[in-house]
């Protein structure tokens, strides 16, 4: 479960890198700490969940709901989630600028520079800190589905690790092809629904494990066989001038 949902995070890394403008040869640095990043927020949000499924039990209902909501949210398309990190990365140098000088231009593989004896930060870390937001949204998702399945918080953050920790090595295997799978976020609607249902009905049914392998293997086998027999491509997101582009030109001063 968590392995197929953290596919959907590969649209979010395309778009973001875009905005950012963040070169395919800067793009493993910014994955690399935004998940260990991911790793450690996720620990505090996995333990405050189970805490809460402990004293709480009627919470797997909330629960259930949000992973509706989600699910009706990936069927909404692509425009939404462009939306949504667009927005991530006009707060984030609103509220960043605000902590740290943005410059607009790539130094290397720095995420901070200094300029006249200013402390900067390059569009890198501007990436970074957009991964990182919007990886909190990701986490609210994917850690109520794997609730479905076990409430032991070793299982449920290992799993975390895992599916992370694989996510970069799946990033720069296909974010050429994501687009032509087309019928993919269908399949993940799919099993968020699923989860939820699994959620919500536990104490009236059991679903065994096994059965919920197989189920996740038919949905995405299904999804990406649809794609490949019915081609098409994701819409492209419209990429507007970045966050550090439009600092760029509110720092240019008009001659006098």
């Amino acid at each position: 479960i968590e392995l197929s949902l953290s596919v959907d995070n590969l649209f979010v890394f395309i778009l973001i890198f875009s905005l950012t403008g963040i070169p395919a040869h800067l793009q493993h640095r910014a994955l690399f700490w935004g998940i260990v990043g991911a790793l450690i927020m996720r620990a505090g949000l996995i333990a405050v969940g189970v805490e809460i499924l402990e004293r709480f039990h009627w919470a797997v209902y909330p629960l259930a709901g949000l992973l509706a909501y989600a699910a009706y949210r990936m069927l909404r398309g692509e425009e939404r989630q462009n939306r949504f990190v667009e927005q991530q990365c006009a707060l984030c140098e609103s509220w960043l600028a605000r902590v740290i000088p943005i410059e607009p231009r790539l130094h290397g593989s720095s995420f901070v520079v200094r300029k006249a004896g200013r402390l900067m930060a390059t569009p890198l870390l501007v990436a970074l800190t957009v991964i990182e937001t919007t990886d909190l949204v990701f986490a609210v998702d994917s850690i109520p589905a794997v609730f479905a399945v076990t409430r032991d918080p070793f299982l449920v953050y290992t799993s975390n690790i895992f599916a992370l920790l694989g996510l970069r090595s799946l990033y720069f295997l296909l974010a050429g092809v994501i687009r032509k799978l087309r019928f993919l976020r269908v399949g993940l609607a799919v099993m968020l629904l699923l989860a939820a249902a699994k959620l919500a009905l536990g104490d009236l049914y059991h679903v065994p494990p096994l059965a919920s392998l197989a189920a996740i293997a038919v949905i995405m086998t299904v999804s990406v066989v649809a794609s490949l027999l019915f081609p098409g491509t994701v819409p492209a997101a419209k990429v507007p001038p970045s966050c550090v582009h439009r600092s760029e030109i509110r720092d240019v001063k008009p001659n006098t």
